[in-house]
């Protein structure tokens, strides 16, 4: 047991008893005769406790336990006193003792309240350790990137996060949409209270309504007992409804009272219960497209629509790959140190491959680079289908799409980016002349190397 504690008291038969007692018990102990020598201690060591008599000539235990708190409030504070000073054992309580022991007292005693107060101390210790993982996870750490695009998303979140407003987050798959979802619950007034995540688009449509209503015993087939919906656990909370676009014209109704009256009723049940909940909602589809086709309801739309994050593809962003690369290689290698992580090499075929799968492909691409144990990430511990990534090219004498297909932007961007370089090598170097030699502005032509994460000023 590593478990650290002080005894502070004058009288030394009282110290090397309660010391004797403790150190029986597993503890480390050391012993203050005052409250000043306390004090020096706690400057060179961390104490998970404190066990102090309440007067002591100089300063009293009272003043101990305020300075204590005030510097390490994690660390447990048990008082001693005598009968007659109960009143200070209050005041002690008032500013953060655990509890107190009264003169005389028994050893059971002793040891029940440090065990209790040290597994309360081991408690909280542990509820912020949590909390301050999932606000590192959760908070705006949780999406990475310093592009500009990205810039705008952290500036929007930021201002919506302390609004009530409804979210609507847009953007491809694996864009980091539930990242920007949590990231709004996180730094809202709502953090404290549940954030719940549904993809609507995995839930069979005969289930969607009771998954988000919850539903009464014998409601259909199958309802074995009450049960809670999805608004009634995130009370107070947030509800983050994924792949929004994919719930039925049916359910989008009532979703649309919810919204409306701010209040639903179970499946089977007629009693309407309350919601207070938050809605972010998210689509890689596009919505305003479907309200014209009919297969989303313009009413809703608009209703969830209330501000709109739009979460950029990695294609749009591909000057954050190299930071991308490093946070996911930390995550995964549990590495905190410095050095070369990925080659120039590497990230010259990242930056070449047009990232379908957005964030979370890179994400997954460098977590198998890790497992294959690759100390740094090399152009060949990159799977063949990014390596030896080719864009597709039409025919030199024509312009033709080919049989099998082709992806018209990352061709353009293939295009753009070796104009780019010959533009460069033409004129040693020198970007403003090469900006010149494609007819643009110098600023423009900078815009468009960072683009390709090529700007190294």
């Amino acid at each position: 047991m590593n478990t650290h504690i002080l005894v502070v008291d004058d009288e030394l038969s009282m110290r090397e008893f309660l010391a004797i007692l403790l150190e029986g018990e597993g503890y480390r102990v050391d012993q203050a005769e005052s409250a000043e020598e306390a004090l020096q201690y706690l400057a060179r060591e961390s104490y998970d406790m404190v066990l102090s008599d309440v007067s002591m000539p100089g300063l009293s235990g009272i003043d101990l336990l305020a300075s204590i708190k005030a510097q390490s409030p994690d660390t447990a504070v048990l008082m001693i006193t005598a009968f007659t000073t109960s009143e200070q054992a209050v005041e002690a309580m008032k500013l953060g003792a655990y509890d107190y022991l009264s003169k005389p007292f028994k050893v059971d005693e002793v040891k029940v309240l440090v065990r209790n107060a040290l597994e309360k101390r081991s408690l909280l210790v542990e509820n912020k350790r949590l909390k301050a993982e999932v606000q590192e996870r959760f908070g705006f750490s949780g999406l990475v990137g310093k592009s500009r695009k990205m810039q705008e998303v952290y500036d929007l979140i930021g201002k919506v996060a302390e609004s009530m407003a409804n979210v609507l987050i847009m953007g491809e798959s694996g864009t980091g949409k539930e990242l920007a979802a949590r990231a709004i619950h996180y730094n809202s007034r709502r953090k404290a209270l549940p954030f719940v995540a549904v993809n609507c688009g995995a839930i069979p449509d005969t289930l969607i309504e009771s998954e988000l209503f919850g539903h009464l015993k014998g409601a259909f087939t199958g309802a074995t007992a009450d049960r809670a919906g999805l608004f009634e656990q995130a009370e107070g909370g947030t509800l983050f409804l994924d792949e929004i676009g994919e719930v039925p014209l049916l359910l989008q109704a009532k979703l649309l009272r919810v919204l409306q009256e701010r209040e639903f009723r179970r499946v089977g049940g007629g009693v309407p219960l309350k919601a207070d909940v938050r809605i972010v909602a998210a689509s890689n589809r596009n919505l305003e497209e479907q309200v014209r086709e009919g297969s989303f309801r313009e009413d809703l739309f608009y209703r969830l629509n209330v501000v709109q994050v739009r979460m950029p593809s990695l294609k749009e962003r591909v000057e954050d790959i190299p930071v991308l690369v490093e946070h996911f290689y930390k995550k995964f290698a549990l590495w905190s140190g410095t050095g070369e992580i990925v080659t120039a090499d590497a990230l010259d075929a990242l930056f070449n491959y047009p990232f379908p799968g957005n964030v979370r492909e890179l994400e997954n691409l460098v977590e198998r680079c890790v497992v294959l144990g690759s100390r740094v990430i090399t152009r060949e511990c990159l799977p063949p289908s990014v390596r030896d990534y080719r864009i597709p090219t039409p025919p030199a004498d024509e312009l033709a799409i080919p049989d099998g297909g082709m992806d018209l932007q990352a061709y353009l961007d293939g295009l753009e980016k070796k104009l780019l370089i010959q533009a460069l090598e033409k004129c040693g170097g020198v970007k403003k002349k090469a900006a010149a030699l494609l007819g643009m502005t110098f600023r423009s032509f900078r815009y468009r190397l960072a683009k390709f994460g090529m700007d190294d000023e």
